[in-house]
Protein backbone atom coordinates (compact mmCIF):
# COMPACT_ATOMS: atom_id res chain seq x y z
CA UNK A 1 0.00 0.00 0.00
CA UNK A 2 2.82 2.43 0.86
CA UNK A 3 4.57 1.61 -2.43
CA UNK A 4 1.43 2.47 -4.40
CA UNK A 5 1.06 5.65 -2.43
CA UNK A 6 4.64 6.68 -3.14
CA UNK A 7 4.14 5.98 -6.86
CA UNK A 8 1.11 8.26 -6.86
CA UNK A 9 3.03 10.90 -4.98
CA UNK A 10 5.77 10.77 -7.57
CA UNK A 11 3.25 11.83 -10.22
CA UNK A 12 1.22 14.37 -8.29
CA UNK A 13 2.91 15.60 -5.11
CA UNK A 14 6.61 16.15 -5.49
CA UNK A 15 6.84 18.28 -2.32
CA UNK A 16 5.54 15.50 -0.08
CA UNK A 17 7.77 12.97 -1.84
CA UNK A 18 10.78 15.17 -1.06
CA UNK A 19 9.72 15.34 2.57
CA UNK A 20 9.47 11.54 2.71
CA UNK A 21 12.88 11.19 1.05
CA UNK A 22 14.39 13.68 3.46
CA UNK A 23 13.12 11.97 6.61
CA UNK A 24 14.03 8.53 5.24
CA UNK A 25 17.51 9.75 4.36
CA UNK A 26 17.98 11.30 7.79
CA UNK A 27 17.13 8.02 9.52
CA UNK A 28 19.25 5.95 7.13
CA UNK A 29 22.36 8.13 7.42
CA UNK A 30 21.94 8.17 11.20
CA UNK A 31 22.32 4.38 11.08
CA UNK A 32 25.47 4.75 8.96
CA UNK A 33 26.88 7.22 11.50
CA UNK A 34 26.16 4.86 14.38
CA UNK A 35 27.97 2.01 12.60
CA UNK A 36 30.78 4.09 11.03
CA UNK A 37 34.08 2.17 11.12
CA UNK A 38 36.27 5.28 10.77
CA UNK A 39 36.23 9.09 10.81
CA UNK A 40 36.01 9.39 7.01
CA UNK A 41 32.78 7.41 6.84
CA UNK A 42 31.40 9.28 9.86
CA UNK A 43 32.17 12.68 8.31
CA UNK A 44 30.58 11.77 4.98
CA UNK A 45 27.49 10.28 6.59
CA UNK A 46 27.10 13.30 8.89
CA UNK A 47 27.20 15.62 5.87
CA UNK A 48 24.53 13.60 4.04
CA UNK A 49 22.49 13.35 7.24
CA UNK A 50 22.48 17.15 7.45
CA UNK A 51 21.46 17.51 3.79
CA UNK A 52 18.57 15.10 4.29
CA UNK A 53 17.46 16.76 7.51
CA UNK A 54 17.48 20.20 5.90
CA UNK A 55 14.63 19.14 3.61
CA UNK A 56 12.22 18.87 6.50
CA UNK A 57 13.20 22.26 7.90
CA UNK A 58 12.57 23.98 4.56
CA UNK A 59 9.37 22.12 3.70
CA UNK A 60 7.84 22.63 7.15
CA UNK A 61 7.63 26.39 6.59
CA UNK A 62 6.35 25.92 3.05
CA UNK A 63 3.59 23.52 4.19
CA UNK A 64 2.39 25.95 6.85
CA UNK A 65 2.26 28.71 4.24
CA UNK A 66 0.08 26.50 2.03
CA UNK A 67 -2.24 25.44 4.84
CA UNK A 68 -2.81 28.64 6.81
CA UNK A 69 -3.54 32.25 5.92
CA UNK A 70 -4.18 35.64 7.48
CA UNK A 71 -3.88 36.08 11.23
CA UNK A 72 -3.87 32.29 11.68
CA UNK A 73 -0.46 31.86 10.02
CA UNK A 74 1.68 33.74 12.61
CA UNK A 75 0.27 31.57 15.40
CA UNK A 76 1.56 28.40 13.75
CA UNK A 77 4.86 29.98 12.80
CA UNK A 78 5.26 30.95 16.45
CA UNK A 79 4.92 27.28 17.40
CA UNK A 80 7.35 26.20 14.66
CA UNK A 81 9.90 28.85 15.63
CA UNK A 82 9.70 27.80 19.29
CA UNK A 83 10.58 24.25 18.27
CA UNK A 84 13.34 25.32 15.86
CA UNK A 85 14.73 27.87 18.30
CA UNK A 86 14.73 25.71 21.40
CA UNK A 87 15.93 22.56 19.62
CA UNK A 88 19.58 23.67 19.20
CA UNK A 89 19.57 24.83 22.84
CA UNK A 90 18.09 21.60 24.19
CA UNK A 91 20.12 19.29 21.92
CA UNK A 92 23.45 19.63 23.80
CA UNK A 93 21.69 18.84 27.07
CA UNK A 94 20.04 15.71 25.63
CA UNK A 95 23.26 14.67 23.91
CA UNK A 96 25.17 15.10 27.16
CA UNK A 97 22.63 12.95 28.98
CA UNK A 98 23.02 10.18 26.37
CA UNK A 99 26.82 10.35 26.57
CA UNK A 100 26.69 10.13 30.35
CA UNK A 101 25.27 6.60 30.11
CA UNK A 102 26.70 5.35 26.79
CA UNK A 103 29.13 6.07 23.94
CA UNK A 104 28.88 8.56 21.07
CA UNK A 105 27.33 5.87 18.87
CA UNK A 106 24.24 5.91 21.09
CA UNK A 107 23.61 9.53 20.05
CA UNK A 108 23.11 8.39 16.47
CA UNK A 109 20.93 5.50 17.60
CA UNK A 110 18.66 8.08 19.26
CA UNK A 111 18.67 10.14 16.06
CA UNK A 112 17.75 7.03 14.07
CA UNK A 113 14.75 6.43 16.30
CA UNK A 114 13.70 10.08 16.01
CA UNK A 115 14.08 9.94 12.23
CA UNK A 116 11.92 6.81 12.05
CA UNK A 117 9.24 8.47 14.17
CA UNK A 118 9.32 11.53 11.92
CA UNK A 119 8.92 9.34 8.83
CA UNK A 120 5.96 7.57 10.43
CA UNK A 121 4.40 10.93 11.33
CA UNK A 122 4.78 12.23 7.77
CA UNK A 123 3.23 9.08 6.29
CA UNK A 124 0.25 9.17 8.63
CA UNK A 125 -0.41 12.85 9.23
CA UNK A 126 1.03 15.06 6.47
CA UNK A 127 -0.95 15.20 3.21
CA UNK A 128 0.26 17.14 0.18
CA UNK A 129 -0.50 20.80 0.90
CA UNK A 130 0.11 22.45 -2.47
CA UNK A 131 -2.87 22.48 -4.88
CA UNK A 132 -2.19 20.84 -8.29
CA UNK A 133 -2.54 24.12 -10.17
CA UNK A 134 0.32 25.68 -8.16
CA UNK A 135 2.81 22.82 -8.54
CA UNK A 136 5.96 23.54 -10.53
CA UNK A 137 6.77 21.26 -13.44
CA UNK A 138 10.21 22.68 -14.31
CA UNK A 139 12.20 21.15 -11.46
CA UNK A 140 15.14 22.83 -9.80
CA UNK A 141 15.37 25.57 -12.41
CA UNK A 142 12.04 27.07 -11.42
CA UNK A 143 13.11 27.06 -7.77
CA UNK A 144 16.26 29.06 -8.51
CA UNK A 145 14.31 31.48 -10.69
CA UNK A 146 11.87 31.99 -7.82
CA UNK A 147 14.79 32.61 -5.46
CA UNK A 148 16.21 35.18 -7.87
CA UNK A 149 12.90 37.01 -8.01
CA UNK A 150 12.66 37.07 -4.21
CA UNK A 151 16.20 38.41 -3.85
CA UNK A 152 15.18 41.41 -5.95
CA UNK A 153 12.62 42.33 -3.26
CA UNK A 154 14.36 44.76 -0.90
CA UNK A 155 12.14 44.10 2.11
CA UNK A 156 12.33 40.31 1.73
CA UNK A 157 16.13 40.47 1.67
CA UNK A 158 15.93 42.59 4.82
CA UNK A 159 13.83 40.01 6.65
CA UNK A 160 16.24 37.26 5.58
CA UNK A 161 19.18 39.25 6.97
CA UNK A 162 17.39 40.07 10.22
CA UNK A 163 16.64 36.38 10.77
CA UNK A 164 20.17 35.36 9.77
CA UNK A 165 21.96 37.75 12.13
CA UNK A 166 19.56 36.94 14.98
CA UNK A 167 20.47 33.27 14.43
CA UNK A 168 24.16 34.23 14.42
CA UNK A 169 23.70 35.76 17.88
CA UNK A 170 21.85 32.65 19.11
CA UNK A 171 24.49 30.22 17.81
CA UNK A 172 27.25 32.38 19.29
CA UNK A 173 25.50 31.99 22.65
CA UNK A 174 25.18 28.23 22.16
CA UNK A 175 28.86 27.88 21.21
CA UNK A 176 30.31 30.13 23.91
CA UNK A 177 28.08 29.84 26.95
CA UNK A 178 29.53 26.55 28.22
CA UNK A 179 33.03 28.09 28.36
CA UNK A 180 31.71 31.23 30.01
CA UNK A 181 29.62 29.58 32.70
CA UNK A 182 31.62 26.41 33.43
CA UNK A 183 35.20 27.61 32.89
CA UNK A 184 35.00 31.28 33.93
CA UNK A 185 32.29 31.13 36.58
CA UNK A 186 32.97 27.59 37.74
CA UNK A 187 29.38 26.34 37.72
CA UNK A 188 28.74 22.62 37.66
CA UNK A 189 27.38 20.79 34.63
CA UNK A 190 24.03 20.49 36.42
CA UNK A 191 23.91 24.21 37.16
CA UNK A 192 24.88 25.02 33.58
CA UNK A 193 22.02 22.84 32.35
CA UNK A 194 19.67 24.80 34.62
CA UNK A 195 20.93 28.11 33.22
CA UNK A 196 20.60 26.82 29.67
CA UNK A 197 17.08 25.52 30.36
CA UNK A 198 16.02 28.82 31.96
CA UNK A 199 17.10 30.76 28.90
CA UNK A 200 15.28 28.26 26.68
CA UNK A 201 12.13 28.86 28.73
CA UNK A 202 12.58 32.60 28.15
CA UNK A 203 12.63 31.95 24.43
CA UNK A 204 9.50 29.78 24.69
CA UNK A 205 7.67 32.47 26.66
CA UNK A 206 8.62 35.06 24.04
CA UNK A 207 7.23 32.81 21.30
CA UNK A 208 4.02 32.30 23.27
CA UNK A 209 3.69 36.07 23.71
CA UNK A 210 4.12 36.52 19.95
CA UNK A 211 1.36 33.98 19.33
CA UNK A 212 -1.01 35.85 21.65
CA UNK A 213 -0.12 39.33 20.42
CA UNK A 214 0.05 38.66 16.67
CA UNK A 215 -3.74 38.94 16.13
CA UNK A 216 -3.77 42.29 17.97
CA UNK A 217 -0.54 44.04 16.93
CA UNK A 218 1.29 44.52 13.64
CA UNK A 219 3.85 41.80 12.98
CA UNK A 220 6.43 44.42 12.05
CA UNK A 221 5.91 46.07 15.43
CA UNK A 222 6.56 42.77 17.21
CA UNK A 223 9.62 42.19 15.03
CA UNK A 224 11.01 45.63 15.86
CA UNK A 225 10.44 44.98 19.56
CA UNK A 226 12.22 41.63 19.34
CA UNK A 227 15.29 42.99 17.55
CA UNK A 228 15.46 45.95 19.95
CA UNK A 229 15.24 43.70 23.04
CA UNK A 230 17.91 41.34 21.65
CA UNK A 231 20.25 44.24 20.84
CA UNK A 232 19.60 45.83 24.23
CA UNK A 233 20.45 42.59 26.02
CA UNK A 234 23.66 42.14 24.00
CA UNK A 235 24.70 45.77 24.64
CA UNK A 236 23.98 45.36 28.37
CA UNK A 237 26.13 42.23 28.42
CA UNK A 238 29.12 44.16 27.03
CA UNK A 239 28.55 47.11 29.40
CA UNK A 240 28.23 44.85 32.47
CA UNK A 241 31.38 42.93 31.51
CA UNK A 242 33.44 46.11 30.96
CA UNK A 243 32.09 47.95 34.03
CA UNK A 244 31.90 45.14 36.60
CA UNK A 245 34.06 42.32 35.24
CA UNK A 246 32.96 38.68 35.11
CA UNK A 247 29.70 38.38 37.06
CA UNK A 248 27.52 35.28 36.95
CA UNK A 249 24.23 37.11 37.56
CA UNK A 250 25.00 39.87 35.06
CA UNK A 251 25.94 37.43 32.30
CA UNK A 252 22.94 35.19 32.95
CA UNK A 253 20.37 38.00 33.04
CA UNK A 254 21.67 39.79 29.94
CA UNK A 255 21.82 36.54 27.97
CA UNK A 256 18.25 35.74 29.03
CA UNK A 257 17.13 39.14 27.71
CA UNK A 258 18.94 38.63 24.40
CA UNK A 259 17.62 35.10 23.84
CA UNK A 260 14.07 36.20 24.72
CA UNK A 261 14.28 38.97 22.11
CA UNK A 262 15.40 36.41 19.54
CA UNK A 263 12.33 34.38 20.54
CA UNK A 264 10.21 37.21 19.10
CA UNK A 265 12.37 37.71 16.01
CA UNK A 266 12.15 34.13 14.74
CA UNK A 267 8.35 33.79 14.37
CA UNK A 268 7.96 37.37 13.11
CA UNK A 269 10.53 37.03 10.31
CA UNK A 270 9.22 33.58 9.35
CA UNK A 271 5.62 34.80 9.20
CA UNK A 272 6.38 37.96 7.22
CA UNK A 273 9.01 36.38 4.97
CA UNK A 274 6.77 33.47 4.02
CA UNK A 275 3.86 35.86 3.43
CA UNK A 276 5.99 37.89 1.01
CA UNK A 277 7.07 34.68 -0.73
CA UNK A 278 3.67 33.00 -0.75
CA UNK A 279 3.81 32.53 -4.54
CA UNK A 280 6.98 30.42 -4.04
CA UNK A 281 6.90 29.19 -0.43
CA UNK A 282 9.62 26.58 -0.87
CA UNK A 283 12.07 29.10 -2.33
CA UNK A 284 11.24 31.62 0.39
CA UNK A 285 11.72 29.01 3.11
CA UNK A 286 15.04 27.90 1.62
CA UNK A 287 16.39 31.46 1.58
CA UNK A 288 15.18 32.22 5.10
CA UNK A 289 16.49 28.98 6.56
CA UNK A 290 19.66 28.84 4.47
CA UNK A 291 21.09 32.16 5.60
CA UNK A 292 19.84 31.55 9.14
CA UNK A 293 22.05 28.48 9.54
CA UNK A 294 24.88 29.76 7.33
CA UNK A 295 25.43 32.84 9.51
CA UNK A 296 24.93 30.75 12.63
CA UNK A 297 27.62 28.32 11.46
CA UNK A 298 30.00 31.16 10.60
CA UNK A 299 29.51 32.97 13.91
CA UNK A 300 29.95 29.96 16.21
CA UNK A 301 33.72 29.38 15.69
CA UNK A 302 34.48 33.07 16.25
CA UNK A 303 34.04 32.68 20.00
CA UNK A 304 36.88 30.18 20.19
CA UNK A 305 38.96 32.09 17.65
CA UNK A 306 39.05 35.21 19.86
CA UNK A 307 39.71 33.20 23.01
CA UNK A 308 37.68 31.63 25.80
CA UNK A 309 39.44 33.28 28.73
CA UNK A 310 36.82 36.01 28.89
CA UNK A 311 33.10 36.41 28.18
CA UNK A 312 33.83 39.60 26.23
CA UNK A 313 34.38 37.94 22.80
CA UNK A 314 31.01 36.18 23.02
CA UNK A 315 29.32 39.40 24.17
CA UNK A 316 30.90 41.52 21.42
CA UNK A 317 30.04 39.02 18.66
CA UNK A 318 26.42 38.83 19.87
CA UNK A 319 26.25 42.64 19.99
CA UNK A 320 27.68 42.91 16.46
CA UNK A 321 25.15 40.36 15.18
CA UNK A 322 22.11 41.98 16.82
CA UNK A 323 23.27 45.48 15.82
CA UNK A 324 23.57 44.33 12.20
CA UNK A 325 20.07 42.85 12.43
CA UNK A 326 18.86 46.21 13.72
CA UNK A 327 20.60 47.97 10.82
CA UNK A 328 18.99 45.63 8.27
CA UNK A 329 15.63 46.22 9.94
CA UNK A 330 15.69 49.98 9.49
CA UNK A 331 17.51 50.22 6.15
CA UNK A 332 15.97 47.33 4.20
CA UNK A 333 12.85 46.12 6.02
CA UNK A 334 11.59 49.58 7.01
CA UNK A 335 8.93 48.18 9.38
CA UNK A 336 6.77 51.29 9.11
CA UNK A 337 5.94 50.23 5.52
CA UNK A 338 4.05 47.20 6.84
CA UNK A 339 5.26 44.48 4.46
CA UNK A 340 3.73 41.01 4.86
CA UNK A 341 1.03 41.99 7.35
CA UNK A 342 -1.91 39.51 7.36
CA UNK A 343 -5.15 40.74 5.88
Amino acid sequence: MHAARLLTLGRTALGLLRLLCGTTGFAAFSVVCALAPNIAVLTGARFLQGVAGAGGMVLARAVLTDWFHGVELPRYFALLSQIMGVAPIAAPIVGGAVLSVSTWRAVFVVLTVLGALLLLGVLRKVPESLPPERRQRNGVGSTFRAMGALLKHRAFVGYVLVLGFAAAALFTYIAGSSFVFEDLHGVSATMYSLIFATNAVGMLIAGACFSRLAPRLRLNTLLTAGVAVAALGAAAQVVVRVAFGETLAGTWITLLITVSGIGLVFPATMSIGQALGRHAPGAASALLGGLQFLLGALASPLVGLFGTGSSLPMAVIMLAATATALLALFTLVRPWEGHGEPR
